[in-house]
C-alpha cells in the first residue's frame, strides 16, 4: 500500500469527506483489497472495528447471521456522538429498526411487509409508477433543456413512489425529503446542515411525530397501504412497540427512496461519461435490466453496515474476537477485481453482475424489487423522450460515510 494511504487509512475510511471524493474512496479501498483486505481500524474518536473490503469475505459474513449479528452497532458514529445520543435517549444505539434486528425478531418483523415488497405486489404498482415516470420526464421537458438532475428529478421520483406505497399525501413529500437528507446527509452542510448527530436526532424525532399521527389515523381509517400494515401490526399476538414501528417507517420512508435516488443519478452520470454505453442501451432497450444492476453496482449508495462477531473466528487470515465490530464495505466489494472483470469499467451489459449493493443473505434489501422496477421504468421513459444529454457542469457528491451519492448533477438535453 502506498505510504501516504497506509499512514492515513483509518481516517480516510471514517472521514465523511472521503465519500464526497469520487476517486479517493476507490483508491484507498483498492489498496486495502490488495494489501490488507481485513483491516483493523483504530481511528480517532471512533470505537475500533475491522474493515471487510473483499466481496467473498462480505458474502461469508452476511450469510452467517447466527455468528455475525446486525445489532447493536449499525453504522459509523463517533464516540462523542454516541455519548450525546446516550445523554438524550439513555442508549448509545438508535431505536431497533428492521436492519439492526437479528432473529427471531428480524424474521418476524420482515414478514410484516415482505408480501408488499415482493415481485407480485410490486407488479401491481407498475402502471402507477409508469405514470409517475412520465410525469417526471414531463417535468424535465418543461424545464427547457437544463436542470440539476439530482435535485430536480432524481430526488422526487422515488420519493413519490415510496409515498404512494406508504399512503402519505403528496403535499408532505417536501417534508419527507428534507428529513431524509438530514438523516443520511447530516455531515454535509449542503444536504443535512453539517451538524452530524444533532441533525440526525432532530430528524428522527420529526419522523416519529409525523408517523405517530399517521398511525393514529390508520387505526381509525385503514387503507390498502404499508402505513396501515404497520399501524395495526402484531408480533406473537402483541402490538409492536411504538419505537419499533416508527423505526420501521423510517427505514421504508427514508432509505426506501434516498438509495434509489442515488442509484438513478449515479447511473445517469455513468451513461454520460460513457457515451458508447448510452448508445448501446438506446440501441437495445432489452439491456435495461442489466443496465440497472450496473447503475446500482456503480453507485453503491449504502457505503457500509456493521456486524458483530458472536465468537472468535478467522476472516481473511485475521483473528476476529467475540464482540468485535466488522464494517461491511459494499462499494469496495463492488469493485473487487476477483469478482468483476474490469471492475472500474461501466458496462450496461455486464453479466453476471454479482454486486452486493443490496446486501446479501437474510438481510437482503426488502425493497430491491421496487427499486429496480422504478429505475427500469424511469430510464425507459427518459431515453425514449430525451436526447443529446450531456453534463452542464461538475457533479458533486454528498460528504457522508453511511448512505450517500450525488448531490448535484447539472445536465443539458433536448426533448
Amino acid at each position: 500500500m502506498p505510504t501516504k494511504l497506509a499512514d492515513d487509512i483509518d481516517e480516510i475510511i471514517t472521514d465523511p469527506r472521503t465519500y464526497g471524493d469520487e476517486h479517493l474512496y476507490h483508491q484507498a479501498f483498492a489498496s486495502l483489497r490488495a494489501h490488507d483486505p481485513v483491516h483493523y481500524c483504530q481511528p480517532a474518536n471512533f470505537r475500533p472495528f475491522w474493515a471487510i473490503t473483499r466481496h467473498a469475505d462480505i458474502m461469508r459474513v452476511e450469510l452467517d447471521a447466527a455468528n455475525f449479528l446486525n445489532g447493536p452497532r449499525q453504522f459509523l458514529v463517533t464516540i462523542d456522538d454516541e455519548n450525546m445520543l446516550e445523554a438524550q435517549t439513555g442508549s448509545k444505539n438508535f431505536a431497533r429498526n428492521l436492519v439492526a434486528m437479528d432473529n427471531p425478531d428480524h424474521r418476524a418483523y420482515r414478514a410484516l411487509t415482505s408480501a408488499w415488497f415482493g415481485p407480485k405486489m410490486i407488479a401491481q404498482l407498475e402502471d402507477k409508477i409508469t405514470e409517475l415516470a412520465r410525469e417526471t420526464v414531463d417535468r424535465m421537458v418543461a424545464m427547457g433543456g437544463q436542470c440539476d438532475f439530482v435535485n430536480d428529478i432524481a430526488a422526487w421520483y422515488p420519493l413519490r413512489t415510496i409515498m404512494l406505497v406508504l399512503g402519505v399525501p403528496p403535499e408532505d413529500e417536501p417534508l419527507m425529503l428534507r428529513l431524509s437528507q438530514k438523516v443520511f446527509g447530516s455531515t454535509d452542510k449542503d444536504t443535512g446542515g453539517g451538524d452530524g448527530m444533532a441533525s440526525m436526532v432532530e430528524a428522527f424525532q420529526a419522523f416519529n411525530d409525523y408517523f405517530s399521527a399517521v398511525t393514529a389515523d390508520r387505526r381509525i381509517n385503514p387503507r390498502n397501504d404499508v402505513a396501515t400494515i404497520l399501524s395495526t401490526a402484531t408480533i406473537n399476538g402483541e402490538p409492536i412497540g411504538d419505537d419499533e414501528r416508527n423505526a420501521y417507517y423510517l427505514i421504508v420512508a427514508a432509505a426506501g427512496h434516498d438509495t434509489t435516488s442515488s442509484a438513478i443519478s449515479g447511473g445517469l452520470l455513468g451513461l454520460l461519461r460513457n457515451p458508447d454505453q448510452l448508445a448501446k442501451l438506446r440501441a437495445d432497450p432489452a439491456l435495461m435490466p442489466m443496465a440497472v444492476d450496473e447503475f446500482i453496482r456503480w453507485s453503491s449508495p449504502v457505503k457500509h453496515f456493521f456486524r458483530t462477531a458472536v465468537a472468535d473466528c478467522e476472516i481473511g487470515g485475521k483473528q476476529i474476537k467475540a464482540g468485535d465490530s466488522l464494517m461491511m464495505c459494499y462499494p469496495s466489494a463492488n469493485r473487487d477485481e476477483a469478482v468483476f472483470e474490469d471492475p472500474f469499467a461501466f458496462r450496461v451489459d455486464r453479466f453476471p453482475n454479482k454486486h452486493v449493493a443490496f446486501g446479501y443473505g437474510p438481510h437482503l434489501c426488502l425493497g430491491q424489487h421496487l427499486a429496480k422496477l422504478e429505475m427500469r421504468i424511469l430510464f425507459k421513459e427518459l431515453l425514449a423522450r430525451i436526447e443529446d444529454i450531456e453534463l452542464a457542469g461538475n457533479p458533486a457528491w454528498v460528504e457522508a460515510n453511511f448512505v450517500s451519492g450525488l448531490k448535484a448533477l447539472p445536465i443539458r438535453y433536448h426533448a
